[in-house]
């Protein structure tokens, strides 16, 4: 009964996680990790794997969502998969590294951790900051380097890495529109790379709830998948028809309150 009363919180994650993926090239779990962590409290799951079932549900939905996306964005023919391909093997390993770390960093640890990178992106959004286009795609050993920081980054955060991708490649000129899609077919290693990391590291963790592998919790999964997965084209679409720089600045108003939220406990 209490799982079932968490499923209207998990389908309406899962709308605003597909929206989001596909308009803005972000990924859902910037939403979907502060929205799993409230739904596990109310549900009584242990304190001490809270932020961990959170990011690791988190990163398993985002594998769907990026499918999703990735075929609305590549039948536009906007990304770019030389640097898909370019920047993946880094993008794996640093997956892996963040949920090594994430395993071994107490609850409140990673919630003030997470609270702080959505601060930092709610201010980035709103305030437009990003480094002026001036210089080329690095090559083979900056590319794996440049994956290996996103995919370490975006495991401790549950995301899918877009906050860092887009910015990375706008840096190195790649269109807007490219950038967004191009991030998120890279959300998919980062993703799939990443839950695998977090079912192997918590596998034995004695707090886990029922319904559980590792740090995944199957009932979230596959209730935001249900949505999540018929939302990303839209997002897609309004990426290409609405202005996304207002509704960029609504997210990062409503980022902001959800960091603050996260801080506070």
């Amino acid at each position: 009964m209490v799982m079932a009363a968490a499923l209207p919180g998990y389908l309406l994650a899962g709308v605003i996680a597909g929206v989001l993926a596909g308009m803005l090239g972000v990924g859902g779990g910037l939403v979907i990790v502060p929205v799993l962590a409230f739904l596990f409290a109310q549900q009584g799951f242990d304190s001490a794997v809270i932020m961990h079932l959170a990011i690791g549900t988190s990163l398993a939905t985002i594998v769907l969502t990026s499918i999703s996306s990735i075929r609305a964005h590549h039948r536009r023919g906007a990304v770019r998969w030389p640097v898909v391909a370019s920047l993946t093997p880094g993008i794996i390993l640093g997956a892996w590294l963040g949920a090594a770390v994430a395993h071994q960093l107490p609850n409140t640890a990673l919630r003030v951790i997470f609270g702080i990178f959505e601060l930092a992106v709610a201010a980035q959004m709103a305030l437009e900051v990003s480094a002026a286009p001036h210089r080329q795609l690095p090559g083979r050993a900056g590319t794996g380097l440049a994956g290996m920081v996103i995919g370490s980054v975006s495991a401790i955060v549950g995301i899918g890495g877009g906050t860092l991708t887009v910015p990375f490649l706008t840096w190195c000129n790649v269109e807007m529109r490219q950038a967004v899609a191009t991030s998120a077919a890279c959300g998919l290693p980062i993703a799939l790379s990443g839950a695998v990391a977090f079912v192997v590291t918590g596998w034995h963790d004695p707090a886990l709830p029922p319904a559980s592998s590792g740090y995944l919790h199957w009932p979230a999964l596959f209730g935001i998948a249900i949505t999540s997965v018929l939302f990303a084209p839209l997002g897609a679409r309004l990426a290409h028809t609405l202005p996304v720089r207002t509704l960029r600045r609504f997210f990062a108003l409503f980022l902001l309150l959800l960091g603050i939220r996260m801080l506070l406990g």
